[in-house]
């Protein structure tokens, strides 16, 4: 019979974080992880999100991945949230259960009172969240891009006025544009509103993370001040992944935010990268009809599902 344990990762060993990022990568492809990014994501989460990175154990080996934590950039206190990964050629030993049943515990006696997980959009899967009492909300999609053998529309010139720089431009002050990514984000759909007030954090969760690239991540500045941008992940190796992508509300309208990701994809592709990822909430229409624009194509779906705790 084959043992299942549940245990929080050890961060500060490299096996248990690369078999981490290892189970992520299996499950959603479309998930940029390594070994040295989960570290730093636990090592430096927010303390009063109260984050937990978590592994399930089948007989030693890691099948199974639950991110857990508190929302603590929503303005509505006791927002939690659970995601959870199984290994697809170890499903149905009970990994998922175990580590649901963990989370939940944790996050109502760390005060949550909802519990918000992305579940992907499997018969599988979604019957396991309704079996637990959670209820599907919203739908979001990871879309690819094949930059080796896709194409990508012409460069073009910045219209008068506005100037392309990337992000290793500002980084004696990236203040500009921790303001424009807290804009942007407060105007992002979804379930969970984020106001992003603390700098030092954002320093620290955003802009030193170790897969944003900032070379390639690329601003759309207008008479000096950034306008639209697209923050850039990468791997170290062949794929690239969107972060961010948006555009200050002065400025909707004006084909900025396309003009910046236009200009990350064709320095990506250049730099030998040969795959892009992103993800779309299926409600954020502006941000659908760019990256079909880009020839992205639907990769995988996820639906958000909620539960209510008292």
């Amino acid at each position: 019979m084959t043992e299942i344990r549940v245990r929080d990762l050890r961060t500060a060993d490299p096996e248990d974080t690369a078999a981490y990022a290892a189970v992520r990568r299996a499950a959603v492809p479309a998930l940029l992880a390594t070994a040295a990014s989960v570290a730093y994501s636990c090592e430096h989460a927010h303390p009063d999100a109260r984050y937990r990175a978590l592994v399930a154990e089948a007989d030693g080996e890691v099948v199974g991945t639950a991110q857990v934590g508190i929302a603590q950039d929503s303005p509505e206190p006791g927002q939690g949230f659970l995601n959870i990964y199984v290994h697809p050629r170890r499903c149905g030993l009970g990994a998922g259960s175990l580590l649901a049943r963990t989370a939940e515990e944790y996050l109502a006696h760390e005060g949550a009172t909802a519990l918000y997980s992305w579940v992907l959009d499997t018969p599988r899967n979604r019957a396991f969240a309704a079996r637990r009492g959670y209820r599907a909300s919203r739908t979001a999609h990871f879309l690819r891009l094949d930059l080796a053998r896709g194409g990508l529309p012409p460069l073009a010139d910045p219209p008068p006025g506005v100037e392309l720089r990337s992000a290793a431009d500002f980084r004696d002050d990236p203040r500009p544009l921790f303001a424009l990514d807290a804009e942007t984000a407060a105007d992002e759909p979804g379930d969970v509103t984020a106001e992003f007030t603390d700098y030092a954090h954002w320093l620290t969760e955003t802009w030193r993370h170790p897969l944003l690239d900032h070379e390639l991540t690329t601003v759309a500045v207008v008479d000096g001040e950034p306008a639209a941008f697209t923050l850039a992940h990468t791997d170290g190796a062949s794929r690239y992944a969107s972060g961010m992508t948006g555009t200050a509300r002065a400025h909707r309208g004006r084909g900025l935010a396309k003009l910046a990701k236009n200009a990350s994809l064709h320095r990506a592709r250049a730099a030998g990268f040969a795959e892009a990822f992103t993800g779309n909430d299926s409600e954020n229409g502006p941000m659908v009809a760019i990256n079909q624009w880009f020839g992205y194509e639907t990769y995988d779906t996820e639906v958000r599902h909620v539960r209510t705790i008292a």
